[in-house]
């Protein structure tokens, strides 16, 4: 049997609200290492939104192709809630969400005074009854095939910890890298196994990762074997099996990397959708904001006198990068 491992992240461009980086773990027959996910289980799983009140396929892809901003969660959720359940996560509510997903990151996130009061019902928008079916469904169709989803797991960074962060890495591509690669330590290992294969997307446009997996796996033999502008391949541990690491440009096209990239956005808009409410609360008539650049200042100065009355620091809010 193979481990195999995908990640991906949400809010790396925005300067407002946190970081997001999620992953995947599956395990799988050897043959399977290779194998194109959509075509191999084309009767489980699709890149399309799922067709209503159908158990099967389900939607795992890419989060763009599933989310569109003011269009509502349900379709990520259609696809995200089955394979969580298939992992063994029953989340019903938003304060589990962080808990059973980020358990190493929740408590510093809900201190926060927009997170610590909120929480609402999951899913927000989707048929929770069959999203249940779905996901047993999902789950049965995998073992048939001798395929397990290990676990989903996350890492949210937010505003202050960004901002000590980047002044610590010197820039925000090198925090992505280090988080990701924490996130990628965390879970392989526990791992007893002779084969490991590691997909992440690329990292602010870096080519090079060898200084940073040496860093996070001082222990590990390392082994460069390409580093390119499409894509950079390295091993860890043994020449014969041990954990291969490979960085490519759309890196979510690989089915574990989409799905890490559904988790890091549903938490993402998650986290946003309190944050939104907290503020809107003290300023009454604020437009919400995704937390992007533009939107993002516009949001701040409007929120900047309720902000110093509630004696909120200036860095617990706004990114510097």
């Amino acid at each position: 049997m193979t481990y195999l491992l995908g990640t991906d992240e949400a809010g790396y461009g925005p300067k407002l609200g946190p970081l997001v980086i999620a992953a995947s773990l599956w395990q799988v027959p050897d043959w399977f290492r290779n194998a194109d996910w959509y075509h191999q289980l084309g009767d489980l799983v699709t890149r399309q939104a799922a067709r209503s009140q159908t158990l099967l396929p389900v939607p795992l892809a890419d989060s763009k192709t599933l989310y569109q901003s003011g269009g509502g969660l349900a379709r990520l959720e259609s696809g995200l809630f089955p394979a969580m359940l298939a992992a063994g996560l029953n989340v019903d509510r938003w304060n589990d969400a962080w808990t059973a997903i980020a358990p190493h990151c929740a408590n510093e996130l809900l201190s926060l005074p927009w997170y610590r009061q909120f929480d609402v019902t999951l899913p927000v928008d989707a048929d929770p009854q069959l999203l249940q079916q779905r996901g047993r469904a999902f789950r049965l169709g995998l073992d048939q095939r001798g395929i397990r989803l290990v676990s989903i797991r996350a890492r949210v960074v937010v505003a202050t910890r960004f901002n000590q962060l980047v002044d610590r890495w010197g820039g925000k591509g090198t925090l992505l890298s280090h988080e990701t690669l924490q996130l990628i330590r965390d879970l392989v290992s526990p791992l007893d196994a002779e084969s490991v294969l590691v997909c992440c997307d690329k990292h602010g446009g870096r080519d090079r990762y060898g200084a940073l997996l040496q860093h996070h796996f001082p222990e590990q033999r390392l082994e460069i074997c390409r580093e390119g502008r499409a894509l950079s391949i390295y091993r860890l541990g043994p020449p014969a099996g041990g954990i291969e690491l490979r960085f490519a440009a759309k890196g979510e096209t690989f089915l574990p990397s989409a799905l890490a990239s559904m988790v890091a956005k549903y938490l993402r808009e998650l986290a946003m959708m309190a944050f939104n409410q907290f503020w809107l609360q003290h300023v009454p008539g604020l437009k919400p904001t995704a937390g992007y650049p533009a939107d993002a200042r516009r949001f701040f100065q409007e929120i900047d006198a309720a902000r110093q009355r509630l004696m909120i620091p200036e860095h617990q809010v706004w990114r510097t990068r």
